[in-house]
């Protein structure tokens, strides 16, 4: 399919998580190919830059929270001298959507799924999130739908449309950490409250199990997460563990993510960066829709997730999913192991 270029700039709104925010780019490596000649700009928060600044396929970043900030006349101003002609609402916004209509960008994508798109936007995509079968990252290329050849891809040709190749150097503190001669394994504990836990007891058994002479490990998270870790006894209960919660900002995670071989989470942002990178990506996950893999899933070369084999919402409503819970360090290990090794 020939696609001819029309497009100045073309603008992807989302301004939500770390996480969102990643499987968010293979959106934006499949526009860079099919528009090669128009410059792509990612519409985000300001603590997702780095994501995005990682980005081979974006050419620039917009500070939503900038933007946001400034009197409505400027905003508008702002918006018209992006001179963009194509705006697509990844994750809907209203304040967003009535913005780049007041500037009056040609062409404005959004979802059916909000009422006020029917009035702000030029053309609607039949798009339903909540009970969808496919995936996250799909989702976001089917928003696209008539400017793609095909806006439904397999989830196993994404892996190679995240084009995060923009990696920054890493400090050398955080260098002369790395072994060379061993695997260096990331575990993250907690998630900010963005998904459910496999708790870190569970994470402080699997460092027990794990051979000192094959894994060097180390953990990360945010200084408050580290805290937490703090309070519940993890570091207790480790030997041999590497604690960098709080002494990395996002740009030195993305790098360290990258230098080191692999990650195990639960589905949080530096899962999809570990599995956006190309490393051992493991994700647990929760029985329970839409939080469930099929919707989240890490999707890479090398990674992979462990979720129980049933379909379940009693702890919805609850917090900590017992599902989740009950999958053992040993069943962790045995899937690290056959992903490391396969």
């Amino acid at each position: 399919m020939s696609i001819q270029h029309n497009y100045r700039k073309i603008i992807i709104s989302r301004t939500d998580s770390i996480g969102d925010v990643v499987l968010t780019l293979p959106l934006a490596g499949l526009l860079k190919k099919y528009y090669p000649l128009s410059s792509i700009a990612f519409l985000g928060q300001s603590y997702t830059r780095a994501v995005i600044e990682a980005c081979a396929y974006i050419d620039e970043f917009i500070d939503w929270k900038e933007i946001s900030t400034l009197p409505q006349a400027e905003q508008v101003k702002f918006m018209q001298e992006q001179k963009a002609g194509l705006i697509l609402h990844v994750f809907p916004v209203k304040e967003i959507a009535l913005l780049a209509k007041r500037a009056g960008i040609p062409e404005r994508i959004g979802s059916t799924g909000r009422l006020y798109h029917y009035t702000t936007c030029n053309r609607l995509v039949r798009l339903s999130r909540r009970n969808s079968p496919h995936h996250e990252a799909t989702l976001n290329i089917r928003l696209a739908a008539g400017l793609l050849p095909a806006s439904m891809i397999p989830t196993e040709d994404i892996p190679g449309l995240f084009g995060m190749s923009r990696i920054k150097n890493l400090p050398e503190s955080l260098e002369s950490l790395i072994d060379r001669e061993r695997f260096n394994l990331i575990l993250h504990p907690k998630s900010k409250g963005s998904a459910r836990e496999w708790g870190s007891g569970n994470f402080a058994k699997l460092s027990a199990i794990l051979p000192a002479s094959e894994y060097k490990v180390f953990v990360t998270g945010t200084a408050t997460e580290g805290e937490l870790l703090r309070e519940e006894g993890f570091f207790r209960q480790v030997d041999e563990v590497t604690d960098l919660t709080g002494k990395m900002n996002l740009d030195e995670m993305i790098s360290f993510i990258d230098a080191a071989d692999g990650l195990i989470a639960a589905s949080t942002g530096p899962l999809h960066l570990a599995a956006a990178l190309g490393k051992v990506a493991l994700g647990i996950y929760p029985p329970i829709r839409p939080m469930h893999p099929g919707r989240w899933a890490p999707l890479g070369k090398r990674a992979g997730y462990l979720v129980a084999d049933k379909e379940c919402s009693q702890c919805r409503k609850t917090g900590p999913c017992q599902c989740m819970l009950n999958i053992s360090p040993v069943q962790v290990k045995q899937k690290l192991d056959s992903m490391v090794n396969p």
